[in-house]
């Protein structure tokens, strides 16, 4: 799943760790993710502990989505720091779970995210042609 997550990719995203319901991520904040208040973006702190979510969620033989997740704050980030996320399994109970995600600067948590996830069936679309502007029927 990861080799086609171009998202976590461009944003840096690299695994430590990975295993059935558990993930290990890090993330260095770059220039591009420091909001106007010198701080990270706190949509990358959550894009850091989502993909970190997914990661552990999907380590089993059914693809899994989120269906909820949030995120608390604890203390900012900032330029340069690695951010390192870990992901650990709750519980998981029919086509749902439930995951706990711990992101750190050093030995610092500076957030918690849960998310609850659950197994899908990935049905391919097939994506209608679109035509250029310019093309015409006739």
């Amino acid at each position: 799943m990861f080799a086609a997550d171009n998202a976590s990719q461009t944003l840096g995203i690299e695994i430590a760790h990975l295993s059935p319901g558990h993930a290990v991520t890090t993330m260095t904040v770059r220039d591009t993710m420091v909001n106007g208040h010198g701080i990270t973006h706190g949509g990358y702190v959550f894009t850091l502990a989502d993909s970190t979510f997914a990661l552990a969620c999907n380590g089993y033989e059914s693809p899994a989505v989120a269906v909820r997740a949030d995120i608390r704050f604890l203390t900012p980030s900032r330029l340069g720091e690695q951010l390192v996320a870990e992901a650990v399994e709750r519980a998981r109970f029919g086509r749902n779970g439930i995951y706990d995600v711990t992101v750190r600067r050093g030995d610092e948590v500076i957030a918690e995210f849960r998310g609850d996830s659950r197994t899908v069936t990935i049905q391919r679309r097939r994506v209608p042609h679109v035509t250029a502007p310019g093309d015409a029927f006739e």
